[in-house]
Order: C-alpha cells, then structure tokens, then sequence
C-alpha cells in the first residue's frame, strides 16, 4: 500500500502541487479509518511530547515538585519562545534550583515575533530557554532529579531517556525499531503511524490506574493552556481554541500531526511524505472537520484549509484543499 494523496494546491482552476502521506484513526479497539499505510514508519517528532511526560507523572517526579497544569502543557509544548514561555520556564528552573545551564536542548532565535524582535534590535544572542523544547527538557530536568540521574540526561542510555522509551513502546504496542536525534538532542524512538495513533487512542481512552491518570492529566493540561502548547498565531494554539478546549492536538516536525478526542474516544496521527507543514495543518484541520469536532465555516479552519491564498496585491491566487478520496 502506497501513501494516499490528500491536500492539493489549486491555482486558479488547475492543480499545481500535491502532497501525499498517511492518516490513521483509532479507537480503543484498533483502526476506523485509514488513508495510505497503516504500517508506515514515523518518528513522531514534538507530536509524541505527551507520552514522553508521561513518566514524569508515574514516578511521582511532577507531585513531588508542586508542577501545576501549566506547567504540565508546557511540558508537552513546542513553544514559540515568547516572553511568557521564556519566563514560564526560568520559573520552573529556579523552583529546582536549577538554572538555564542545566538544559541540554540548545539555543535558537524564538518564533514569537516581539521576542524575536526585542533580541535582534537588543544586539542579544537567544538562550536555551527560548528552544521550543524547553518546556519537555525542563520536565526531563524535574524527573531526573527525582531519579537522581547525571546531568546529561538527553544520552539515549540516562535513566530518563530509557523512563521514557519504556513508555514510548507501552504505549504504541510496538518495539520500537530505533531513534534518531531530535533537534533538541534527545533521542526521539520510532513507530508506525498505527502505533502513534494507537497511543493516542490510549491517551482518549484513558483507565483509572496510575497510566490512566497520568494521561488524563496531560490531555487536560493542553486542553486548558493552548496557549502554552504553541503559542500566539500557531496551529495547535488556534484549533484548540477554535474547538473550545474539547480536543487536544499536537505538532511535529516534518509533517507530523496528532489529535486527542477525549468525548469520542479517538485518537489521530498523520504523516505527510514531503514533510511539509502546511500539509499537516490542511490534512489535521480536514480530519477534524470529518469528526465534527471543527467548525468548516470557522476562520481558524480556514486559514489552514479552503481559504485563499492571496498575493501581495490582496488578490486571491489559489487555495489549499482536500485532495479527491480525502477523507471523504
């Protein structure tokens, strides 16, 4: 099975570019709908965060430190970087008596357009609280001192990490075939797509032991921080929201893009092969719709599917849409 076309670019009445990949949907008893190959292999990228802080509830890392729900959707964001994301994380930091040196996630210049800003015209080089990821490694910091692991937690063999890819396979009822290298320096483990939306489906469904709370705690911290997860004018941000807190979705790196359904009991996970984003917006906002959980006429989903993509004149030259059979 090959991967399925699903998001077109229309320019004026002919199609001009194609994106193809993979979408699964899960239940608690295994695949409703499928569009390409269920088997394919992914790396989850950033879309995968909620089941990575997953061991830093179970073993008592996040209670034991007085983490709040902000903090734990800040542990599953890939934030822009903004001033309120930068200070968020200085704050969990110090409550360790840690600092920005203890992080292993690297530097970058932010997303946020005021914080990207003030650095350039300030002559002020980003510091490593302003990688996207700096949420997840100051949870990795928080469980890691509850393990009293070394400091280079981000080494695939570290405690952490092996907490993490324990959970990781628990989750997707898969052995994972390998990792690779996230752009933070974790390690980031591998499944098919099945198995990712598979996991999601566990984090829609979640039981009453100790898993299950953990998972329901996580969903519930994204859902009520959206702001937190992204950031201002970012996907995940504005289709929570536009959902009113009902669903929780998640980014990835090169194109991947998850959903939680907690009222449906479904779980989503999407890859699209050329690693484009504003494919992964298109395909996540159409599933969404296809679930009822998303308003087509709303302007969030149209900004990411159906709407016109105008020039710098204003005029419309074309738009993103789904392709035939997708989803259907």
């Amino acid at each position: 099975m090959r991967s399925a076309e699903m998001i077109e670019l229309r320019r004026g009445d002919m199609r001009e570019s194609l994106h193809r990949g993979h979408a699964i949907i899960c239940d608690a008893h295994g695949v409703v709908e499928a569009w390409g190959k269920p088997s394919q292999i992914v790396f989850p990228r950033s879309s995968c965060k909620m089941i990575q802080a997953l061991p830093l509830i179970e073993s008592g890392a996040a209670d034991a430190a007085g983490l709040t729900d902000r903090q734990l959707a800040l542990a599953c964001a890939s934030h822009s970087g903004s001033a309120m994301h930068v200070r968020a994380v200085d704050e969990w930091l110090t409550g360790l008596d840690l600092a920005e040196g203890d992080l292993r996630c690297g530097s970058h210049m932010p997303g946020d357009p005021a914080e990207h800003r003030r650095l350039l015209c300030s002559d002020t080089a980003p510091c490593q609280l302003h990688n996207n990821c700096s949420g997840k490694h100051a949870g990795f910091l928080t469980l890691n001192r509850h393990l009293r692991g070394g400091s280079e937690y981000v080494e695939p063999a570290h405690p952490v990490q092996q907490a993490v890819k324990a959970a990781f396979e628990e989750v997707t009822e898969e052995t994972s075939p390998g990792y690779g290298i996230d752009g933070c320096s974790a390690p980031n483990w591998a499944s098919s797509l099945e198995g990712l939306a598979r996991a999601m489906a566990r984090f829609a469904n979640p039981g009453t032991d100790r898993r299950g709370e953990a998972m329901r705690r996580l969903v519930d911290a994204m859902r009520a921080h959206p702001e937190m997860v992204a950031g201002e004018g970012r996907s995940c941000t504005a289709l929570m929201r536009a959902m009113g807190g009902g669903v929780a979705v998640k980014t990835g790196a090169e194109a991947v893009f998850v959903a939680i359904l907690p009222q449906q009991g479904l779980g989503v996970a999407l890859k699209i092969s050329d690693g484009a984003t504003r494919a992964s917006e298109a395909a996540i906002t159409a599933l969404l719709i296809h679930l009822g959980v998303l308003n087509a006429a709303d302007p969030v989903a149209q900004r990411y599917l159906n709407g016109p993509i105008l020039n710098w004149r204003g005029l419309k030259t074309g738009e993103l849409r789904c392709a035939p059979g997708f989803p259907a």
